[in-house]
């Protein structure tokens, strides 16, 4: 019988899938970067706990294309300053991306808050644009000219924080996936990810440019204004990442929280329509 694909592989072929993952080459992407200072109580109202804001309100947003093998991938991240535990770090609210397996990966297995989006990063000569749009809506544009070469900064370590989530079956939940329905809204109880990211660095310039934040139902990332822009780079750079589970987190104190992750959070309990399946 000619094999059936929806069967079980092997444990050798499981064994051989994780080796090779384990071992990618680096992956370099050409990427913008702007920094600016918001609005401090904005910053602070979009942290869900434990995660507490930093001594400034920062704002980033990373619109980059990765050069993967076979096909080019764009990956946005917009994220704000956050602490937990002693360690500062960054918070993504929404982080689009082009290809459905950098979104499965990310969002199962770190939590991260991936959605399919479109994403440019366009250079002709010194004028660089770069822009993250979901739903036709460009939310996000950065433009600008390259204004000189920056030094290459030493190979660093940055952190960001994920919420990992699974919501109730039933709309309720209890947190322990038993059925009970106590009304915390997760079948299990969530927990929080510090991944961790090695990064280098081989190509670094300088952006003269602004930022355009634009009104999106879908991404309202222009409740977090430019107070004050600090600086916008493009760069040429490769990362490596391991996320690890450092906390359980209340599921009531996270539950506010979780529509940050969904264009709408009542389709997390839509199910499919009557007689679709």
């Amino acid at each position: 019988m000619a094999r059936v694909r929806y069967g079980a592989r092997t444990w050798a072929e499981i064994a051989a899938a994780r080796t090779a993952g384990s071992r990618l080459p680096d992956i370099w992407s050409t990427g913008v970067v702007a920094v600016w200072e918001s609005d401090p109580d904005a910053v602070a109202a979009v942290l869900p706990p434990p995660l507490k804001p930093t001594g400034r309100p920062l704002v980033r947003v990373n619109i980059s294309k990765v050069d993967l093998p076979g096909y080019p991938l764009g990956a946005g991240s917009f994220a704000v300053a956050a602490a937990h535990d002693g360690v500062e770090g960054w918070y993504p609210l929404v982080m689009p991306m082009t290809h459905e397996r950098a979104l499965v990966g990310g969002r199962e297995v770190f939590g991260e808050p991936k959605k399919l989006g479109e994403v440019t990063v366009e250079r002709e000569g010194l004028v660089v644009r770069a822009a993250l749009a979901r739903h036709g809506i460009e939310f996000v544009e950065v433009r600008g000219a390259v204004s000189g070469p920056l030094p290459l900064p030493e190979p660093t370590r940055k952190t960001d924080f994920y919420f990992k989530f699974l919501p109730a079956v039933d709309g309720s939940g209890d947190g322990s996936g038993d059925g009970s329905g106590d009304g915390s809204g997760f079948d299990a109880g969530p927990v929080l990810v510090h991944c961790v990211r090695n990064e280098k660095v081989r190509k670094l310039e300088r952006i003269t440019g602004d930022v355009v934040l634009r009104e999106s139902m879908y991404d309202p990332v222009a409740d977090l204004p430019v107070r004050e822009l600090l600086g916008i780079t493009i760069s040429e750079k490769t990362t490596d990442q391991k996320g690890t589970v450092v906390e359980r987190v209340d599921p009531r104190a996270l539950l506010p929280y979780i529509h940050q992750r969904y264009d709408d959070p009542r389709q997390i309990h839509d199910g499919p329509p009557q007689g679709s399946v």
